[in-house]
């Protein structure tokens, strides 16, 4: 991967964090288990 690629993916992952954060900020961790487990179960599935 090229330097520029390198950058822009790492720019991709702040942002991404910044919003997962704000997100989590107002949530606690027994209201977003449910969505966790469902993402979870959903890659199980495309999995197998």
């Amino acid at each position: 991967m090229s330097k520029n690629t390198v950058k822009k993916i790492e720019a991709f992952e702040k942002i991404l964090f910044k919003a997962a954060d704000k997100l989590r900020k107002n949530m606690d961790a027994a209201e977003y288990k449910h969505i966790v487990l469902g993402l979870i179960f959903l890659k199980y599935i495309s999995d197998s």
